[in-house]
């Protein structure tokens, strides 16, 4: 079965945007990280929410470490993704979140990314909660019309499809050189409300 053309041309824009990604040096991922921890403390969404559902930066991700740490300091409910197996010995994954109290609690799951354990509590998505909550979506690529290029496995498409409130507190985040003029999207694509590249 031939690929068809937005999904050919998503593979190689996400290609050349990881090896971009990969290439910054420590000192441009240290004051990249600075300075998204200093736009997202300072969000009205961050500074209203109740719960925060982010990501364990893996790889050359954008470190979102502080400002998981904070909002843990502040008594925010925080959740982390973890990706489960549909069944057993089968290739369907999905993904759902799961309540951290510290970060060592992080364990390698799929593909090594740190992961919290399925024995906590699960984030429940509830409509009228929606505006408490705000949730950080990682990213391959963004550009200016907020579409996102993620990692190809539509996790967060899947997981937002069904939650139209949640869906309007995302913010996609990652480093400038990220950034594109305009990406390749379909309609299964969920958007973030906001995004951050610094």
């Amino acid at each position: 079965m031939m690929e068809n053309s937005p999904a050919k041309e998503k593979k190689e824009i996400r290609r050349q945007m990881l090896i971009k990604r990969d290439s910054l040096n420590a000192e441009e991922r240290r004051r990249a990280a600075v300075l998204l921890t200093e736009r997202i403390l300072g969000h009205q969404w961050y500074y209203r929410s109740a719960v925060l559902l982010a990501f364990a930066s893996y790889g050359s991700e954008i470190d979102t470490g502080e400002i998981i740490r904070e909002a843990l300091k502040q008594g925010k409910k925080v959740y982390l993704p973890r990706v489960m197996s549909a069944e057993p010995e089968q290739e369907e994954f999905y993904m759902d979140f799961f309540r951290i109290f510290t970060m060592d609690e992080l364990r390698p799951g799929y593909r090594g990314i740190p992961e919290p354990s399925p024995e906590s509590e699960k984030y429940v998505y509830h409509r009228e909660e929606a505006p408490d909550t705000l949730m950080l979506m990682p990213g391959v690529a963004f550009d200016r019309y907020r579409n996102r290029i993620g990692y190809g496995k539509g996790f967060y498409d899947n997981y937002l499809q069904d939650k139209e409130g949640l869906q309007l507190r995302t913010i996609g985040v990652g480093f400038q050189c990220q950034l594109a003029e305009q990406l390749p999207y379909d309609e299964r694509d969920i958007r973030p409300y906001q995004v951050i590249c610094v």
